[in-house]
């Protein structure tokens, strides 16, 4: 079903993740589309969009874990941790390749981490970016995140080029701050590619000049996926015409073999329909969501 399923979009350089949203909007006549999680514009890579109904799974994707390859500029901190702020202290000097390797364990695992203050987490009601930009003073507290990989692709002094894994909510502009700090010489985050969202690489994503070209002859429905794909992990219910009937009505079904946790569940055309919630001591499964009706 074209109006309810995701569309894995490689977001080039330049347009916001919304101007995306808008594009797809128009070319493909759904008006409800949302994102599964913002990329700055300097950013690029995997940006997953909702079609219809399937924007009620957003929470899964926006929550998953994330994986990018970012280029960190040595020498240089700037107010937005990033190549478009203002200068705030400049050294020009880059650290050598074996204090990077000493560095970086310190960045992996649970960390506190202190969003930038250029950002769109809200402080009394206002976005971050918002009051920064009026000169307001902007002070967040530190957020639990986890970094569960960081590697050095490659080292060309002042750029270090890295590969991450890490937890929805990892700015990779305040890892690329920190450990410019660590180093003593300051730096800033110079280039950043999203490969993975949740279960979506970057193999998986279209291009927007193809999505476009398919907005013009009609192709485009070829790239939207199926809704469960944004919930692959978890297990699969089946559910008869009999059980639908009392699924779309709000009610529980019967759970042949116990359950447990969340469930998709997949109606008798072979769409989610459904998530799926053990309830009952595992004897019945109650409907959490339901996506069609």
């Amino acid at each position: 079903m074209k109006n309810f399923g995701l569309i894995v979009v490689d977001k080039p350089i330049g347009p916001t993740s919304h101007h995306i949203v808008s594009v797809v909007r128009t070319g493909t006549g759904i008006r409800k589309v949302g994102h599964a999680g913002t990329l700055d514009p300097r950013a690029s890579g995997v940006l997953v969009l909702c079609l219809g109904n399937a924007t009620r799974l957003s929470e899964y994707l926006s929550t998953s874990t994330k994986g990018y390859q970012a280029v960190v500029r040595f020498g240089t901190a700037t107010q937005t941790y990033d190549g478009d702020g203002e200068v705030t202290r400049h050294t020009g000097d880059s650290p050598d390749l074996a204090a990077i390797e000493s560095a970086l364990p310190e960045f992996v695992g649970t960390l506190e981490q202190v969003p930038p203050p250029f950002s769109a987490i809200k402080v009394a009601g206002r976005k971050a970016y918002e009051l920064a930009r009026r000169g307001e003073d902007v002070e967040l507290g530190p957020r639990t995140v986890m970094v569960s990989a960081l590697e050095v692709d490659s080292y060309e002094a002042p750029d270090l080029a890295i590969r991450v894994e890490c937890s929805a909510g990892t700015y990779i502009r305040s890892l690329a701050h920190d450990l410019g700090e660590r180093l003593g010489c300051g730096a800033h985050l110079w280039a950043l590619r999203r490969t993975r969202a949740g279960p979506f690489t970057l193999a998986d994503a279209v291009t927007l000049a193809e999505l476009q070209a398919g907005f013009q002859d009609g192709s485009w429905e070829t790239h939207v996926r199926p809704a469960s794909d944004a919930i692959a992990a978890l297990p699969r219910v089946e559910i008869s015409p009999e059980g639908w009937t009392h699924i779309r009505n709000g009610n529980p079904i019967t759970a042949h073999g116990g359950a447990e946790g969340l469930a998709a569940g997949i109606g008798p055309d072979g769409n989610l329909v459904a998530i799926l919630e053990a309830q009952s001591d595992g004897q019945m499964w109650h409907p959490r969501k339901v996506f069609l009706s």
